[in-house]
C-alpha cells in the first residue's frame, strides 16, 4: 500500500537533504541505500555517477534496475538477523523514512573513510501529525545527534516539524567518517 514513507511513484523526487548532501559523496564511490523501497535515492544516486546497493525486504520496486551497470539489487530483512554487510565498505550511506536502532553501529563501521551518512527519518511529535505513530518508529530529539557525533564528524544536523510534502515532524543529519573539517559543497 502506497505511504508518504513508502511510495511507489518512482517519479516522487528524491529527498532535498538526501541531494544536499550527496555531492560529498566521492565521486563514482559505492552507496548502500538502506531500505531502498521503491529506489528514488537509488535511481537519483545512480544517474550522478554513484555505483548503488539498494537492499530492502520487498524490491519489487527495483526490478527494473537489476542487471543495469552500477545497481546492485539486494533482498534482506534488515530487521531479522545479522547486519548483511558485515565487512562490507561504502562511500556513501542513506537511509530515509526508516529506523532500526540495532543498526546505528553497523552502519558507522560500513562507512569507509571519509565516507558519508545521510540519515532522514521521523521524530517524537509525528503521532500527532501522521503515520509512523509507534514510538519505536520514531527518534526521540537530538537521537540522531547523540547516537552518530562520538563517531563521525557531523556536518549537518535538523530537528523539528515540515509543512511539505506532508506535515510531519523530521530529523535528519549528515555525517561524514573521519576528523573533519570537511568541504561542504563536495570533494
Amino acid at each position: 500500500m502506497p505511504s508518504f514513507d513508502r511510495p511507489v511513484d518512482i517519479t516522487i523526487p528524491p529527498s532535498p537533504w538526501v541531494m544536499r548532501f550527496a555531492p560529498l559523496i566521492k565521486r563514482g564511490g559505492i552507496v548502500l541505500d538502506v531500505a531502498a523501497g521503491h529506489g528514488r535515492h537509488a535511481r537519483a544516486l545512480g544517474s550522478s555517477g554513484l555505483s548503488v546497493v539498494a537492499v530492502d525486504v520487498d524490491v519489487s520496486g527495483l526490478e527494473d534496475l537489476k542487471g543495469l551497470v552500477g545497481f546492485d539489487i539486494v533482498t534482506a530483512d534488515l530487521e531479522a538477523g545479522p547486519w548483511p554487510f558485515e565487512g562490507s565498505l561504502f562511500d556513501g550511506i542513506v537511509v530515509t523514512n526508516y529506523l532500526h536502532r540495532p543498526h546505528f553501529m553497523s552502519l558507522i563501521s560500513a562507512l569507509a573513510d571519509g565516507g558519508v551518512l545521510i540519515f532522514e527519518t521521523f521524530g517524537m511529535g509525528n503521532e500527532r501529525l501522521g503515520r509512523p505513530r509507534n514510538p519505536d518508529f520514531l527518534l526521540t530529539p537530538g537521537e540522531l545527534l547523540n547516537a552518530f557525533a562520538p563517531h563521525l564528524h557531523v556536518v549537518a544536523y535538523e530537528h523539528g516539524e515540515e509543512r511539505m510534502p506532508r506535515s510531519a515532524i523530521r530529523q535528519r543529519l549528515c555525517a561524514i567518517k573521519g576528523p573533519g573539517p570537511y568541504p561542504l559543497t563536495g570533494k
